[in-house]
């Protein structure tokens, strides 16, 4: 599955990955398109095979602060929204820890990973400890981690904490373990908020969103406990792209070591969406950074089949993708030198007898050009062009063809505007596909 790697209505954040079984599991935020808030007042899970992570799966609401027609709230003492939450496995039991946004969060439990989760309770921390202990009591973003039969909890916004909660019953704060600054606020880390957990071998990571909010970035320790060195940016969703918060963590799937991550959409940061890219962990524990692409889980993608232009990894100049219904996600606002790129496709072997043709799906609103790259947008091959012609202009999406040079191998690929009008918007794109003919048209 290609990035955005949920289906295309689908708007999970904050995607904490965990593998249970045979199936990997995503627990994240819930997003809605139009939004004007982060977040939603409910929790849904969503899984895949470790053997084909091409069909996901949704398993519904299975945690929430306010009722719906199908569900009571899961808690009563508040009906603020529901922020990002992670949920771990133990003794065979799987815990949900979640933060409310502005009110204490707490510990769900269920005897699957899919859900529902029930009610626990809040945390339960000492009393009389004298410590400004996660502001109000709120535990922000949580991450958790189940380490030798310890329970550690990590969380924070502009400052992280961390504690031990008893292992026991799962929610009580262990006197004496609370840490404060696990990750400094002070360079390099410039902690912000985000945090996740992982363990590699001997080796403890912390993911987590740095001050500038567009990145993930990590560090390392022998000790769950730290301290803990700055190790680098593993992912920026900000690059080329319309940026914003960002929040996920690693997952080794099949012996390949993923970073999940979310983009925006809809021209707002309150609109995110679940994508995802392979890492490698080298033998000194480093992950070298890797950029944002179309690719998701697949090795490449097909120009040969249709693409949804939502799939974009490059939107450069104001342009963005938007939900215009749940099936169709057209990029808009493709102005005067607006970028829209993809990474990458396979074109296969050259065939010198055969001719390639691109064919748009475009809503066209003024004439102009479409100029149509590999490699890059500014320096690579050009490979064809489009003009958008007076007749053409439409409420409507139509297709329009245009031949191309023949391309073999592997390749971004890139679709730079241009008008003599110089402003305004040019066409919305929806799909493309390349088609191949013989050249004697046989």
């Amino acid at each position: 599955m290609a990035n955005p790697y949920l289906p295309s209505w689908e708007y999970i954040p904050d995607g904490e990955p965990r593998v249970f079984g045979d199936r990997v599991y995503v627990y994240g935020s819930h997003d809605c398109p139009e939004s004007t808030q982060y977040c939603d007042y409910k929790l849904r899970v969503w899984s895949a095979p470790l053997n084909d992570l091409s069909h996901w799966v949704c398993h519904g609401d299975v945690f929430h602060t306010k009722p719906d027609m199908e569900h009571f709230s899961s808690v009563d003492w508040t009906d603020n929204p529901l922020y990002a939450p992670d949920v771990i496995e133990k003794d065979g039991k799987y815990y949900l820890y979640f933060y409310i946004l502005c009110a204490d969060g707490g510990v769900a439990v269920s005897d699957s990973p899919t859900g529902p989760f029930e009610l626990l309770s809040r945390y339960k921390r000492p009393e009389n400890t004298g410590e400004e202990f996660c502001e109000y009591g709120i535990f922000v973003d949580p991450g958790v981690l189940v380490d030798e039969g310890k329970v550690y909890i990590y969380c924070g916004f502009t400052r992280s904490y961390m504690v031990q909660l008893n292992p026991e019953n799962m929610y009580e704060v262990l006197e004496g373990t609370y840490i404060d600054n696990i990750i400094p606020v002070e360079e390099p880390f410039r902690f912000y908020e985000a945090c996740s957990p992982r363990r590699v071998k001997d080796t403890y990571y912390l993911i987590y969103s740095p001050l500038n909010g567009s990145c993930l970035d990590y560090a390392t320790s022998d000790s769950p406990t730290g301290p803990f060195d700055y190790r680098g940016t593993i992912v920026d969703n900000s690059l080329e792209y319309p940026g914003g918060n960002d929040h996920g963590s690693i997952c080794n799937i099949n012996g390949q070591w993923y970073i999940f991550y979310h983009r925006m959409t809809n021209n707002t940061d309150k609109s995110r969406r679940g994508c995802v890219e392979k890492i490698q962990i080298l033998p000194d524990g480093t992950i070298p950074q890797v950029e944002m692409t179309s690719l998701g889980f697949e090795e490449a993608l097909s120009p040969y089949e249709k693409n949804d232009a939502e799939r974009a990894c490059v939107l450069i100049g104001g342009n963005y993708i938007t939900e215009q219904f749940p099936w169709s996600h057209p990029i808009i606002e493709n102005c005067h030198q607006c970028v829209v790129g993809y990474k990458y496709f396979e074109f296969g072997e050259k065939n010198t007898t055969r001719s390639l043709t691109l064919n748009f799906l475009v809503r066209i609103y003024q004439t102009g050009i479409i100029n149509i790259y590999i490699d890059h947008y500014k320096d690579g091959l050009q490979i064809g062009m489009i003009n958008l012609k007076e007749e053409q202009i439409s409420e409507e999406f139509t297709w329009v063809t245009t031949e191309v040079l023949c391309v073999e191998g592997r390749h971004s690929l890139y679709f730079v505007f241009e008008s003599e009008e110089k402003s305004g918007n040019i066409a919305d794109l929806e799909q493309f596909i390349f088609t191949m003919k013989n050249v004697r048209g046989e």
